[in-house]
């Protein structure tokens, strides 16, 4: 169902990309647009147990989207060194496939939230829950669940961690 990766040797592990997943703030998040067009929306995130959730209004172009299909892909930069001597960049990136949903349940959307808002300010519980409980009834959480998981770095990086690890 989902394509190989061509270049195999720059295959990042599933634990390498699970490991972007979660260190990382941001992505993007790629549905099926208005008129057939594709809709990529820049998107906070939190990973947990392979999904993705992230928060979102009550309506617009995303909540639209995902009503009329439920297929979705995420994508994440871990790194994007430019390298201008070898025209090049040194790259490491994820792409996750899965589908999407708009999540129902009040106690799973709280869970979900409660994951998303301690990511992004760990050291503020109180802060945390005043926020959440201000606008929980004003938004959607959003569920990817990951059916497929790529990740890739550039060969350069492939190159340099074989020949440290011969150094070693």
């Amino acid at each position: 169902m989902f394509r190989e990766m061509r270049r195999k040797r720059q295959l990042l592990t599933e634990e390498e990309s699970v490991l972007i997943l979660q260190r990382m703030t941001s992505g993007v998040l790629a549905l099926a647009g208005d008129d057939g067009y594709p809709y990529a929306v820049p998107i906070s995130y939190v990973y947990h147990e392979k999904k993705i959730f992230f928060h979102s209004a009550m309506t617009g172009h995303k909540i639209d989207a995902i009503a009329r299909c439920d297929k979705a892909s995420f994508c994440v930069i871990a790194q994007d060194d430019i390298v201008p001597d070898e025209y090049t960049t040194y790259f490491k990136s994820v792409i996750a496939f899965g589908r999407i949903r708009i999540v129902g349940d009040e106690e799973e959307k709280r869970d979900a939230i409660e994951l998303l808002a301690a990511k992004y300010s760990p050291e503020d519980a109180e802060g945390r829950a005043h926020e959440i409980e201000k606008g929980f009834n004003h938004m959607h959480i959003i569920e990817l669940s990951i059916e497929h998981l790529t990740g890739k770095e550039a060969i350069e990086l492939v190159r340099a961690r074989k020949a440290s690890s011969q150094e070693s």
